[in-house]
């Protein structure tokens, strides 16, 4: 496993990535391999809720922003895009679970859908992993099994503030806004 990196120097590697890094995968999965985060640094970051996950913006820029998201037990994401950008993942506190989804078909503007089941897999702090911008509908999720909190970094290849989710069983889907918990360590406005 590689030198754990400050969430500091983390950010300060991201900010040097030219923008053709952000639309492909490879660059920015192998850079989350090679400079995984050390936890106790991403200590200002975290703020945990019992009822739901919480988005903890880190930083952004016009190319990325990058989110700490904080998992209790128990706790998963709806199924969801991510608005045609890309999206990789680490775990540097516990370990997670990834579903993912192909899309058989959409129809937004009636709220329809359907989706197949494609795959899971589990990310931890030695795996971290790019959402295939081919089928890139899955949902994130921590279950009580793990036992654990845990702690998952994303970062998106252009902010974005809205995105389609999906209901599966229902065959339905619809837009959502995006809100962040906190931001740079601190109650995000639209929180309070």
């Amino acid at each position: 496993m590689s030198k754990q990196v400050s969430i500091e120097d983390f950010v300060a590697g991201l900010r040097k990535f030219s923008e053709s890094a952000f639309t492909h995968t490879e660059e920015i999965a192998s850079f989350l391999e090679k400079s995984p985060v050390a936890p106790e640094t991403l200590e200002p970051y975290l703020a945990w809720d019992r009822q739901h996950y919480t988005r903890n913006l880190i930083d952004k820029t016009v190319l990325y922003e990058l989110i700490a998201i904080c998992w209790e037990v128990g706790q998963a994401s709806s199924v969801h895009n991510h608005r045609d950008q890309n999206c990789w993942m680490a775990v540097p506190i516990g370990r997670l679970l990834v579903e993912n989804y192909r899309l058989v078909y959409q129809k937004l503007d009636q709220g329809k859908c359907q989706l197949e089941t494609a795959n899971t897999f589990e990310m931890n702090s030695s795996h971290p992993c790019a959402v295939d911008p081919l089928q890139p509908v899955h949902r994130v999720y921590n279950p009580r099994e793990f036992n654990q909190r845990a702690v998952s970094l994303h970062v998106y290849s252009r902010p974005f503030d809205s995105c389609v989710v999906y209901s599966p069983e229902q065959g339905t889907c619809g837009e959502i806004k995006l809100h962040y918990t906190t931001e740079y360590g601190k109650p995000s406005k639209s929180s309070r």
